[in-house]
């Protein structure tokens, strides 16, 4: 269950023979830095008029109330103070901002503290004379004020929490308390990952969740000094006091136990996963007694339990489980689930409403919800037991934090994602877009009355494409003929196999912006037809997709993207750094079960539909060198393209599955990423098999192909240039669609290929626009 399947148009017709790429000389050059809208729109993504957006993902964005820019940021975490005077945000930056929460004029940027020497004592005093930090980022989530308002407390990613003091509205850097590395045995990562944060009622113990090393720490508020330690669930989030307990959500659900069926999420770490697909399974929330020092029990939520918040009564505890579309209430007197809320507006929605933070109004009627793929706020009126969700208020692109100002009666929303990628160069001719460019936005808006929020809530579902959804939905028709793309699910195609092929990294305009025919920049075009002549003779041939966009920003989520069709909360909370995992599955750091959809991968779809699969790279991890053992140093891609050509040996290149789900399907004597194996040779690896499907006449119905090298590495020495990797790219794509044209299996199947993401690049139009 997918809830933004990207979509291409499939090549249907016999190629003729592909023209061989050029052949670029080894050396050193510089490198520049990759969801489609419904049939019929010619709107491109980024601004779409006065306050309308279109994103990647094919949703439009129209939020309500007070918008606020903030470029270079993905705010990830916002705080009112106590007296509603200042609004503070913080995200993936070295700065705390500081703003008006009535107009959202940004009153302040305030560097952060720096770390103190390992040999240095925090000093309240003195530290905050040190060098600012300039490379610390707010974790997952953990910003907050003193309950007196002259204290900010903020988690950084690098294994601290920043303090800040607030004097006569402004703020200024105070010390940095340094948390308790995380041994060698827990996790390949030596800083803690501090997430969430809570201050006891009088001040004098803030609570830090420990996300690295599964505890929950008390800290003495004005020292930092380690008072106690306790143990909780896997990957903790948030944490609220309540009754002279902690309640501390875990992403990750309960520790997984002996007979346990497990999966890494990251450097060192084991979840439970499902046994199908290996996906993490659960999501919990842990209970401290704080008056004895125990932790009375763990109780089971749905899956990433994240943002807490407790109704004002101090009664009932919400959980917000972004991976299961609901909210839990537990009462807190008996430690009990009492309730689970669906977040998604009905209940045959496809997954991805990611409800992942949460905040009551001051008399606990209205709990407020941040549906992060609806780029909506739910509004739920809250009941013990029979809680119901009313309506959504449309707002930026992910919220992923808020915070209700009880004085203008007003919601205060970070949009993580905001409104996409901006210009790198405001001045530049053309336009230059990059998908690190970052844009987040607040939205500020005044909690709507009954009639306001279904004007809101017909907004939310439009912008989301519900009429499309409901159409996906609609029961097959009997005696349907077989189409190319069937009219509805489950209705006869032409095509028996789909070979899917996705690459690393490009933008449109980086290949195909000497294109005259579509909408490109031929002065940002780096990689044209010199390079990829294969890739300009395809779309010459059959058709060129100009308005085609990745839905990733790297190849973290780009990867997620590709297979999935979907990003998690914690894979959009994980770019502070990726400070658990970069889990674009590549290497034994980067598989991390806790990144991947619950809805599934593209393959667990397929073969649950009885459809057959073969995996070429995608999500394996290479086993690759000399056959002789004892020879050094390791192969080159010199090394492994001269013993391709000659035929002698000398090289192997293997895989081993990074989803342990991904086993019986995976060819292992190919490889994924792995820049020092040309790609011609992963091609050289698929036409093998091909040519034993020509012998049986069978073939899988679906396959995959990582074909990684237009990536390039730059100019790092010893390797092929910029031009030579995109040269043996196009080629081995080339060969690709050449072997499978001429196939016995041709006139039923479809190639569908794009870029995981288009981070590499520059565009005119749009940093996620790229290659199809």
């Amino acid at each position: 269950m997918k809830n933004h399947p990207s979509s291409l148009l499939a090549l249907g017709v016999r190629t003729q023979k592909l023209v061989l790429a050029l052949a670029v000389p080894l050396m050193g050059i510089t490198a520049l830095p990759a969801a489609v809208n419904p049939p019929g729109s010619k709107e491109t993504v980024g601004p779409a008029g006065t306050n309308r957006f279109v994103t990647p993902v094919s949703q439009i964005l129209t939020p309500a109330g007070i918008q606020i820019s903030l470029p270079g940021l993905r705010p990830q975490a916002i705080a009112l103070s106590p007296d509603g005077s200042i609004l503070i945000v913080s995200g993936k930056t070295a700065e705390l901002l500081v703003l008006d929460p009535k107009s959202g004029t940004l009153l302040q940027k305030v560097e952060l503290p720096a770390d103190p020497k390992d040999t240095e004592v925090p000093d309240p005093v003195s530290t905050h004379l040190l060098k600012p930090d300039t490379h610390g980022q707010l974790s997952f989530t953990g910003l907050c004020f003193s309950r007196d308002g002259r204290r900010i407390f903020l988690s950084n990613v690098n294994g601290s929490v920043k303090v800040f003091t607030v004097d006569n509205g402004l703020v200024h850097p105070l010390t940095s308390f340094l948390l308790p590395p995380v041994p060698a045995s827990v996790a390949r990562r030596a800083k803690e990952i501090p997430a969430g944060l809570a201050l006891s009622e009088d001040g004098k113990r803030l609570y830090v969740a420990a996300n690295l090393s599964n505890g929950l720490l008390e800290l003495e508020a004005t020292t930092g000094k380690l008072l106690r330690r306790f143990e909780v669930g896997v990957a903790p989030y948030d944490v609220v006091l309540a009754a002279g307990k902690a309640y501390v959500s875990n992403w990750g659900g309960r520790r997984p136990e002996m007979d346990d069926l497990t999966g890494p999420a990251g450097r060192g770490t084991l979840v439970r996963v499902d046994p199908k697909r290996h996906i993490a399974s659960e999501g919990s929330v842990s209970v401290i007694d704080l008056t004895h020092g125990s932790v009375l029990r763990e109780i089971l939520t749905g899956l990433h339990a994240s943002a807490l918040a407790l109704h004002p009564n101090g009664r009932h505890l919400a959980v917000a489980n972004a991976g299961s579309d609901t909210v839990s209430v537990i009462d807190t007197s008996s430690d009990t689930l009492i309730q689970s809320l669906s977040l998604r507006w009905q209940p045959t929605d496809y997954f991805g409403a990611s409800p992942n933070a949460l905040a009551f109004d001051p008399q606990g009627r209205q709990l407020f919800v941040c549906n992060g793929t609806h780029n909506a706020i739910a509004v739920v009126d809250f009941h013990p037991r029979n809680a119901k969700l009313r309506g959504l208020i449309p707002v930026g692109w992910f919220p992923g934090a808020i915070a209700f100002d009880p004085a203008r009666r007003r919601l205060h929303v970070a949009n993580i994602k905001g409104t996409g990628s901006g210009r790198r160069t405001q001045m530049s001719q053309p336009a230059e877009h990059n998908s690190h460019d970052y844009v987040g936005t607040l939205s500020l808006v005044d909690v709507p009355d009954r009639r306001r929020l279904v004007a809101h809530t017909r907004t939310v579902l439009s912008n989301c494409r519900r009429d499309l959804m409901e159409a996906a939905q609609l029961p097959p028709r009997s005696q349907q003929p077989a189409r190319p793309i069937p009219e509805r699910s489950g209705e006869p195609s032409v095509f028996k196999h789909v070979v899917y092929v996705i690459k690393e990294n490009r933008t449109y305009d980086q290949v195909l912006g000497d294109i005259p025919e579509g909408n490109g920049e031929p002065k940002l075009c780096t990689f044209g037809e010199r390079f990829t002549p294969n890739q300009h003779k395809l779309v010459r041939e059959f058709v060129l997709l100009d308005n085609i966009y990745c839905a990733g920003i790297l190849s973290a989520d780009g990867h997620q993207w590709s297979t999935t069709a979907f990003a998690t909360d914690y894979m959009e909370k994980s770019f502070a750094g990726f400070p658990r995992s970069y889990p674009d599955g590549m290497e034994d750091d980067d598989i991390d079960a806790l990144a991947y959809s619950p809805g599934g991968f593209l393959w667990d779809n397929a073969l649950a539909h009885g459809k057959t699969f073969r995996d070429y790279g995608e999500f394996a991890i290479e086993v690759s060198g000399w056959t002789d053992a004892s020879r050094k140093p390791a192969p080159r891609w010199v090394d492994f393209y001269n013993d391709f050509m000659s035929g002698k040996g000398e090289t192997f290149m293997r895989s081993r599955p990074a989803i342990e789900s991904l086993r019986p399907y995976l060819n292992t004597n190919t490889v994924g990423w792995g820049m020092e194996v040309p790609d011609v040779y992963r091609a050289a690896r698929f036409i093998e098999d091909l040519n034993r499907f020509e012998t049986s006449g069978e073939m899988p119905n679906l396959i995959i192909i990582c074909l990684p090298n237009d990536h390039t590495s730059g100019t790092k020495a010893g390797a092929p240039t910029p031009g030579a990797y995109i040269a043996d790219n196009d080629l081995a794509f080339g060969r690709i669609v050449e072997a499978i044209s001429h196939s016995r299996f041709w006139k039923e199947t479809c190639i569908f290929a794009i870029e995981d993401d288009p981070q590499a690049g520059y565009d005119h139009v749009s940093g996620y626009r790229t290659t199809g």
